[in-house]
């Protein structure tokens, strides 16, 4: 009876000396109570950061469609001007601040802690910011997704040196795909992102601490802006066998030309022939003849400014656009990423996609134009980023059009493969070891 007794008692007694060294380990005070707080603080942050970017770039966009409305030929010098002085102002004041975004937060992973105080660091993310609406007042064909990556990394940053616990990889991945699931309201395509694109392995782990920043992101993002779906609910769908003929055509020519538009973003990053060689000896001169092209193309055409979402989400719906959308939408959106300002390229490579779709209802014209241009969409923006994955999840959640998913998932794969017989390399890792040889030369 008194063995039983026994056995039935706690086999390790809760003294006072034990309650300390759990309060040590897992109380408020301890390291790991202060990490959660980090990302958790780090998150809800993010969210409203991402928020109230998104309404300053859109007004951006706004004051900048009405100007170029009252004042339709005056953008052929003010365009050009505002480039080089937004590319002098960067390279004079925040040189980390050019550029998408993502390919920081990925050079970032390698010391997160000393990232803090150069790739995202908050000054560089606050440059990044004023500069990103800058552009878009210019008439720049940027996007303020990648910076909006770069900014929620910086915020996670911010958290955790407030808090004073380590930074770790992970949790820039967090801090990064959080960026995304606010800005397009989209947290799986989040989630997704951070292990494609962010992550540098798969075999990276990502925690439930780490998914949950994403969702919560997303949720105050979504909770400030409203339950809204980025291009409106289109719920395009496709019969199973036009789904056979568009799905391969459309990943073939997406892919290859989002791998071509990758190829000429890698090629003046980072080769060595005399053109790039003038144009790192004159950035600012190029970076005037980079806006002159966007300018002309957007004087003559109309259609080419900005972000180019008006122009894609008329295409979803099926109305019908000028072929030459997409090859000049494209151009314009290569001149202003490599003129070297800060600003994303998600957003006008949607448009692109939307101009490759619109080619291929030429091909198709029989078939729902939507899904078409959807499928273009997909194709090329599975190109561009080499992220298959995400690009269906992004266009299933900011389109409704869930009963797309397998066309979607044929072309984006098929386009991934396509995009590498053009370029190897993918684009925001390969642009990411620029910024970490700028680390490397300033530390030695």
């Amino acid at each position: 009876m008194a063995g039983l007794f026994h056995r039935l008692l706690p086999a390790k007694r809760w003294t006072p000396s034990r309650y300390r060294a759990l309060l040590r380990a897992r109380g408020p005070r301890s390291t790991q109570f202060r990490t959660r707080v980090a990302i958790l603080a780090g998150a809800i942050l993010v969210g409203i950061v991402a928020t109230l970017f998104a309404q300053a770039a859109d007004w951006a966009a706004g004051v900048f469609a009405r100007f170029a409305a009252t004042w339709h030929w005056v953008p052929l010098v003010t365009t050009p001007l505002t480039f080089m002085l937004l590319v002098w102002i960067t390279r004079r004041y925040a040189p980390l601040a050019r550029g998408s975004g993502i390919p920081q937060v990925i050079a970032a992973q390698a010391n997160p802690n000393d990232a803090t105080t150069t790739l995202i660091s908050i000054r560089t993310v606050a440059a990044k910011a004023v500069l990103t609406i800058g552009a878009v007042l210019g008439g720049a064909s940027v996007g303020r997704e990648g910076p909006t990556v770069q900014l929620a990394a910086a915020v996670m940053g911010f958290t955790h040196r407030l808090v004073r616990v380590p930074l770790r990889g992970g949790v820039l991945i967090a801090g990064g795909a959080a960026g995304v699931a606010a800005a397009f309201n989209t947290p799986l395509a989040g989630l997704l992102f951070a292990i494609e694109e962010l992550a540098s392995a798969y075999e990276q782990r990502v925690t439930l601490l780490v998914l949950a920043a994403i969702v919560i992101a997303g949720m105050v993002a979504q909770s400030v802006q409203g339950d809204y779906i980025y291009f409106g609910a289109i719920g395009a769908h496709l019969p199973l066998l036009s789904a056979l003929l568009v799905a391969p055509v459309a990943g073939i020519f997406g892919g290859m030309t989002g791998g071509l538009f990758s190829r000429i973003l890698l090629g003046m990053a980072v080769s060595r022939n005399r053109l790039t060689g003038w144009t790192r000896a004159h950035p600012v001169a190029f970076a005037g003849i980079c806006g002159s092209v966007v300018a002309l193309l957007g004087v003559v055409t109309g259609l080419t400014w900005g972000t180019g979402y008006a122009s894609a989400r008329a295409m979803i719906v099926g109305v019908d656009a000028p072929l030459w959308f997409g090859p000049a939408k494209l151009i314009a959106t290569a001149a202003t990423a490599i003129a070297g300002l800060p600003g994303g390229i998600f957003a006008p490579s949607l448009a692109v996609g939307a101009g490759v779709g619109n080619l291929l209802r030429e091909i198709f014209p029989g078939e729902p134009a939507s899904a078409i241009v959807i499928l273009g969409m997909v194709g090329y923006f599975a190109g561009v980023v080499r992220a298959p994955l995400t690009a269906v999840i992004i266009l299933s959640e900011t389109t409704a059009s869930r009963g797309l998913m397998l066309p979607m998932f044929a072309t984006a794969f098929i386009a991934d493969a396509a995009s590498q017989w053009v370029c190897r390399e993918k684009l925001y890792h390969g642009l990411s070891k620029t910024f970490a040889m700028t680390e490397t030369s300033r530390s030695t």
